[in-house]
């Protein structure tokens, strides 16, 4: 495998994108969206996350082999030091260290920007099935996120229903204003 690197992305990248994304919409209840949006569609969503937070994209050589931002936990201003995070990796580049990369990377960015917590939802269900797995719970709980709320049963994908976890993970101690 070639060497990775991360930078910022850029509007052009939307068609990878949608082809990495495609994968855990039609595939897996990862993502609990039914539909893969157009190329159009998903470069509009870039261009609004990555006009206020960090979006990154990690290369293989050339090839887009993953990506991460962070998003707006909330709109109202008591929240402005919590972002969430979501991140996709390749179903072909997984478990070959690019979604630490890309962690590390958009945690150093949010730190620069003063977040101090980070929400990461995550698909559930127990057992796994054939649409889900454990991974993402395992690899936040690897990147130092803690488990802070279950919720049962909120997403429904290829009629069964699945289950909400969410993580967090403080990047900077509590700052006084």
């Amino acid at each position: 495998m070639e060497p990775m690197t991360i930078r910022s992305v850029k509007v052009e990248d939307a068609k990878r994108l949608v082809e990495i994304y495609s994968y855990y919409i039609t595939d897996t209840a990862v993502s609990f969206e039914y539909a893969v949006p157009s190329v159009e569609e998903f470069a509009h969503r870039i261009k609004k996350i990555s006009d206020r937070y960090p979006y990154l994209v990690c290369l293989s050589g050339e090839k887009i082999i993953g990506y991460v931002y962070a998003g707006s936990y909330s709109p109202r201003e008591a929240y402005n030091w919590t972002v969430t995070t979501s991140i996709y990796i390749d179903k072909d580049h997984r478990r070959a260290g690019a979604g630490s990369l890309l962690y590390r990377s958009l945690e150093e960015e949010l730190k620069k920007r003063g977040i101090v917590n980070l929400l990461a939802g995550v698909a559930y269900c127990d057992p796994e099935d054939e649409y889900l797995t454990h991974d993402s719970c395992k690899f936040h709980l690897k990147e130092g996120y803690t488990e802070v709320a279950h919720m049962k049963a909120v997403g429904k994908k290829f009629d069964k229903w699945y289950d909400l976890l969410w993580y967090q993970k403080r990047l900077l101690e509590k700052q006084e204003t």
